[in-house]
């Protein structure tokens, strides 16, 4: 994680150590969650190893992945976050994952004390952001197979990682019409 942060941001030695006094590593079994509808979420966390997912139960009872994060992302539920209300959401580990946690309950504090993480996360939020913007285009704008090819192009060992139906779900198809499609690409 610190690796990450110098990327866009300096810590000395001492910023580092102290950091990392605020952060504790958790590992979550695959399929287990670190969030559920209708609780508060309490953190931020950095995927170390592995790989979570986001997702929303819709009123039909299908599940729709919102977002996946894999190593050297963040994820959360923000509004939840920020505001302490009950989340909509769920993130669930798609296969084991090592996690660096952030609890809320210090963000501020160690945000005061090192106030070049606030720079951190403000371009990381506007990276999300921009992410999110082209997401909603490429469901607005891309036939499914053209989704298909451009998720494949831009991330092409992560197709494999996670189900079928988690992927076609994200991209905003059927898993059969997935199938189809890969079939017809790969």
């Amino acid at each position: 994680m610190l690796a990450h942060i110098a990327r866009y941001v300096t810590l000395t030695t001492a910023d580092a150590d102290l950091l990392q006094t605020y952060l504790r590593q958790q590992t979550i079994a695959r399929k287990d969650y670190l969030l559920t509808e209708g609780q508060v979420c309490t953190a931020n966390y950095f995927v170390l190893r592995g790989c979570l997912r986001t997702y929303l139960v819709n009123e039909k009872g299908s599940e729709q992945t919102i977002q996946f994060g894999i190593e050297n992302w963040w994820l959360t539920d923000y509004a939840s976050l920020d505001l302490q209300t009950p989340s909509q959401f769920f993130i669930q580990a798609v296969e084991t994952t090592e996690v660096v946690v952030f609890d809320k309950r210090v963000q501020e504090e160690v945000l005061s004390q090192l106030p070049q993480l606030e720079r951190y996360f403000r371009i990381l939020l506007q990276k999300s952001a921009a992410a999110a913007l082209f997401r909603i285009k490429f469901l607005f704008s891309l036939s499914g197979e053209a989704r298909y090819r451009h998720f494949n192009s831009a991330f092409p060992g992560f197709v494999q990682r996670v189900p079928q139906y988690m992927l076609a779900s994200y991209l905003g198809f059927t898993p059969e019409f997935l199938s189809k499609i890969r079939a017809k690409v790969d």
